[in-house]
């Protein structure tokens, strides 16, 4: 188990962000980077996904349908990572994973192994396990650290509901987290052979 203290979160000293709000801020914020990487981990095993074609088709048990509409935005997520080289802009991803895999991280990993793939993410697995240590008292947060000048807290409700974010800007919030995600993503293993051993040989999940 990875042994690594956990940085701590004043929620009294962030601001508050509506969905709304915060989606805006974070693509303004995004867009700016140039010469800048950016550190999201991804704890929850489930979330209500929104506006996603692909996770409906999951939502009504349709498996081969949802995996054709992730093929079919290879060239959108494609287009976005060229974006981002254009900006010399890397985005890392650290996704926990829990076992038994739930019908959602199935998905999600097929989504995932597709944008490190064509260059969108740079995604690394780290399974509940090896932060068991880090969970003695609560779950991990879900992080996003942007261009090392911004900290997202992302809050979703009891059943994954996305509802905004706490926004951090000081120095010690964002750079002791961002150290963090950079110490879980420096452990785990590369999606794509941990997606072909424990992901691909998976059976259709059950919604």
């Amino acid at each position: 188990m990875l042994d690594l203290t956990v940085p701590t979160l004043a929620l009294e000293l962030g601001e508050r962000l509506v969905s709304k709000d915060y989606k805006r801020d974070f693509r303004e914020r995004d867009t700016a980077i140039h010469d800048g990487a950016s550190w999201k981990l991804e704890r929850r095993q489930y979330f209500e996904e929104q506006n996603s074609r692909s996770r409906d088709a999951l939502t009504r048990g349709e498996w081969a349908e949802a995996l054709r509409l992730l093929a079919e935005a290879r060239d959108t997520v494609r287009a976005n990572a060229l974006e981002d080289e254009s900006r010399r802009h890397a985005f890392h991803r650290v996704r926990i994973v829990e076992y038994p895999i739930t019908s959602y991280v199935q998905w999600e990993l097929h989504s995932l192994v597709q944008q490190d793939e064509l260059g969108a993410n740079r995604v690394r697995i780290v399974t509940a396990d090896q932060v068991a240590n880090a969970e003695k008292k609560q779950q991990l947060p879900e992080i996003v650290v942007l261009g090392s000048h911004t900290l997202y807290n992302v809050i979703y409700s009891d059943t994954g509901v996305p509802m905004g974010s706490i926004r951090f800007t000081d120095e010690q919030h964002v750079s002791s987290w961002e150290r963090y995600i950079r110490s879980l993503y420096e452990i785990g293993e590369d999606i794509a052979p941990y997606f072909a051993r424990e992901i691909a040989p998976l059976p259709a999940p059950v919604p």
